[in-house]
């Protein structure tokens, strides 16, 4: 019986290679995950699916050399606040209905949160139309597209 003995001579330059050649095959393969892989397609179709950018938009409203903001706040779906800001005294005494017709539009969109069919008393139309045009303008901002 005889038994043949291999004598295997591995260089040590050849196991260098190989180990730094799948060493690069597995990081492209995690590579190719990551880019190709299904938390990429999962992550677009959240975004596609909200209504808005999430954050706080500004629209400028100008009356008599004064001039304010309407700051609108969204989620991904809905309206959260709408508030006016940088709005001095002289101009709360010269539109004293400006909070109070803001408050009653803000709680029709935030009920209905459409800018759609609200309801506004006539002795207040034009200052609930300013309003209402500069709130359009800022969730306009916000709308995903």
């Amino acid at each position: 019986m005889s038994s043949k003995t291999r004598i295997i001579v591995l260089h040590m330059k050849e196991i260098i290679y190989t180990a730094v050649f799948l060493a690069l095959a597995v990081v492209l393969a995690v590579v190719l995950f990551f880019m190709f892989g299904p938390g990429k397609n999962a992550s677009h179709t959240a975004s596609e699916k909200s209504r808005y950018k999430p954050g706080v938009y500004t629209s400028s409203i100008t009356l008599n050399e004064n001039t304010f903001d309407v700051e609108v706040t969204v989620n991904a779906d809905r309206i959260k606040a709408i508030r006016l800001v940088n709005l001095n005294e002289t101009t709360k005494a010269s539109y004293p209905l400006m909070e109070p017709v803001l408050d009653s539009l803000a709680s029709q969109i935030y009920s209905s949160q459409s800018l759609e069919d609200i309801q506004y008393a006539g002795d207040r139309k034009y200052t609930s139309q300013v309003l209402l045009s500069a709130i359009t303008d800022a969730v306009k901002k916000a709308e995903n597209t």
